[in-house]
């Protein structure tokens, strides 16, 4: 399936909301509605109006703000939460149920056929408010795909925007995901929305399976975070994205502000930034082995995959250790109008790699030695 015109749904502000270190004020909730919206989120979801007075507050703040972006909020399938939902000014309601066998014999206690009533009635009302709707099955990949695909049937027949997969536990794996979206694209005329957990690392994985099963609608968080360990980050996902489609996605979002925007969501959860992150990690774009940086600086592209200046950050080389090689030394010499034949840098980066076995050395110390040797 192709994977253009994609759209992203980020609910940092509903499901972060729900990582362990979060509460987010309502300047910070309307700070990062702002933030997003710049970057181009398609949709931005928040918490519902009945989690509390504030919750609802915070929601029609939102709401009010007069965004690009659409503001969806996240309900159970019931009309009083739809109702005050709309009240609070939302572009749309998010609804779900549980459908799996534990869900429905731990949470909620209903059938099949029951969900399938109580869900069409709701859907049905929530329609004729002339919002945008999407119905979710909650616990997604531990139902059982033949109840799935009923209730699917039945609730897309209402005429909603949106059909929603929630791999609620991280259980799924890409495969099964690309399998089951692809299975639903053939039954539903609505668009397909993927929801997945990251308990098992496989988040961004899927998301992309997703896509490439037929599904349009991916949701994120900022740095990932949420329930337990999160969803698929919206930094993650986009350098996927952009990996495969460079031109769309740099085209339709401004992705030179994902590094700022994890920052500014550490911040607030009080986190720092893992120094792996993808693109807003301390050392994703710093190269260290000889034979690597012999051959990007040559050509960046031997062993980056993007020019680090698309998402705002800068290459670095790190050369003052034991694993440096000749040419790495010759570009710092030469960088600094020190020039030495291959022989003579041959020694020189012997001498740095005897003294680095004791420790790394910084380039100010690298710089030193080379003006050193060029004088001795």
């Amino acid at each position: 399936m192709p994977l253009e015109n994609f759209g992203i749904i980020d609910s940092t502000l509903r499901e972060g909301e729900q990582f362990a270190k979060a509460h987010f004020t309502t300047a910070q909730k309307i700070e990062l509605a702002r933030q997003l919206d710049e970057f181009g989120a398609d949709y931005l979801e928040l918490t519902t109006p009945l989690a509390s007075d504030q919750s609802r507050a915070d929601l029609e703040a939102v709401a009010m703000l007069n965004l690009k972006s659409k503001i969806l909020t996240h309900v159970r399938c019931k009309k009083e939460d739809v109702k005050l939902a709309i009240e609070s000014g939302v572009d749309g309601v998010d609804i779900l149920f549980g459908t799996s066998s534990k869900l429905r014999e731990f949470s909620h206690g209903k059938s099949i056929d029951e969900i399938i009533e109580e869900a069409v009635e709701v859907l049905t009302y929530a329609k004729a408010f002339g919002v945008e709707v999407r119905f979710s099955s909650e616990d997604s990949f531990r139902s059982l795909e033949g109840d799935l695909l009923k209730i699917y049937k039945a609730v897309d027949a209402v005429g909603i925007q949106r059909i929603g997969l929630a791999d609620t536990v991280g259980i799924a794996t890409p495969r099964q995901v690309y399998a089951l979206v692809r299975e639903l694209k053939f039954r539903v005329h609505a668009d397909i929305e993927f929801h997945g957990h990251n308990d098992t690392g496989c988040a961004i994985a899927n998301a992309f399976a997703a896509l490439e099963g037929g599904a349009t609608f991916i949701d994120t968080t900022l740095l990932g975070i949420g329930e337990r360990n999160g969803i698929a980050s919206l930094g993650g996902f986009m350098a996927r994205m952009y990996a495969s489609l460079p031109e769309y996605v740099s085209h339709k979002y401004h992705i030179a502000m994902i590094p700022a925007l994890d920052k500014l969501i550490a911040d607030m959860v009080h986190v720092d930034i893992p120094f792996n992150n993808m693109l807003s990690g301390e050392t994703v774009f710093t190269h260290k082995a000889g034979m690597h940086l012999k051959a990007l600086l040559n050509d960046p592209s031997t062993y980056e995959i993007f020019d680090p200046a698309v998402f705002g950050r800068k290459r670095e080389l790190k050369v003052g250790h034991r694993l440096t090689g000749w040419h790495a030394i010759k570009h710092v010499a030469d960088q600094q109008g020190l020039h030495f034949g291959e022989e003579e840098l041959r020694r020189i980066t012997h001498h740095i790699k005897n003294k680095a076995d004791a420790g790394d050395l910084s380039e100010d110390e690298v710089v030193e030695i080379l003006r050193t040797w060029m004088t001795a």
